[in-house]
């Protein structure tokens, strides 16, 4: 298994499920699904976070994140 300091917004498992990639109930990728959009809105706080204290991780996020 990834150790969740190495990985993104997403978990492994999480990127297959979306992918489609896995064969999970449709209850189930639902559920995924609703995980994911609380993990996004629980950024906004990070963002928050980095505004305040670390404006150059701040805006290696936004290079990532808003990238063209």
């Amino acid at each position: 298994m990834v150790d969740d300091q190495y990985r993104g917004l997403l978990t492994e498992r999480e990127r297959e499920i979306l992918r489609g990639d896995a064969d999970v109930s449709d209850n189930y990728r639902y559920r995924v699904v609703s995980r994911i959009r609380t993990k996004i809105e629980n950024v906004d706080e990070d963002v928050e976070i980095l505004a305040e204290n670390r404006e150059d991780l701040l805006e290696e996020l936004r290079e990532v994140v808003c990238e063209d």
